[in-house]
């Protein structure tokens, strides 16, 4: 399987680090910037993924679209640019998969989520999902999604690092160190996020194993209750989404 990466911004970077770490032979990774020659780079690739800012996408998809074997995948990671913008630049039927990739791929913890037009195969899902499945996990949704994936998945790692934060200055007024407080915070947080993911239990019956009847994880509950934290972080993402979705609007 031959990729091309467009892009070396920190997403093409990872992206390429991820694949040479999960094995991918030197002579199957094709790597280009802007100012080098795409249309020679995109020659026989079978992936070719756009990692440019979105204001560019419209324009390379349009540059490459002669020079890309018909059954080359094309795959966009730029926000909000839907696949129906990119599809009119290029040959009717070329397969074309829209991703929405976060941070924390970064570190091979992230979560990518997949948008595949019409003309893009089974196989080629498959395969993108490899590509991808080296930063983290991967899924599969309908592109009528894709704001509400921008306004969890994309932005969630800010909501936690400000809970991380928040969690961290509660410890300091406890009396804890800050550094300490910080690593404690976050790596609780890692811990039972892992939990939620490997058990695959609901997130309220995990919280139920860790409150005991007049104990001080409820007690510690009903206060953030008090404050709203349940509403605020769910409208938090609904907000999110919703900004997601007028920006693609106000580019179309």
């Amino acid at each position: 399987m031959k990729i091309t990466i467009i892009g070396m911004g920190v997403m093409g970077q990872t992206l390429a680090k991820g694949l040479t770490a999960s094995g991918i032979p030197e002579g199957d990774l094709c790597l280009a910037t802007q100012e080098t020659d795409q249309t020679l780079a995109v020659k026989g690739a079978d992936f070719v993924v756009l990692c440019l800012k979105p204001k560019n996408i419209r324009q390379v998809s349009k540059d490459l679209a002669a020079h890309l074997d018909s059954n080359t995948c094309l795959i966009s990671i730029a926000a909000g640019i839907p696949i129906e913008d990119i599809a009119d630049a290029l040959s009717d039927g070329q397969p074309l998969i829209r991703a929405m990739p976060n941070t924390p791929c970064r570190v091979d913890q992230g979560i990518t989520v997949l948008s595949p037009s019409k003309t893009t195969t089974d196989s080629h899902i498959e395969a993108a999902s490899e590509i991808f499945s080296c930063l983290g996990r991967v899924l599969t949704l309908d592109e009528e999604h894709m704001d509400a994936v921008t306004g969890l998945a994309a932005s969630g790692p800010a909501y936690i690092y400000v809970m991380i934060e928040s969690l961290a200055d509660g410890g300091v007024m406890a009396g804890l160190p800050r550094k300490v407080a910080i690593e404690l915070a976050a790596q609780t947080v890692l811990g039972a996020a892992t939990m939620a993911l490997e058990t695959g239990k609901h997130p309220a019956e995990l919280k139920d194993e860790v409150t005991t009847p007049a104990g001080c994880t409820i007690s510690a509950l009903l206060r953030m209750e008090d404050g709203g934290l349940r509403s605020v972080l769910a409208r938090g993402v609904q907000e999110a989404a919703e900004s997601a979705r007028r920006l693609r609007e106000q580019g179309a």
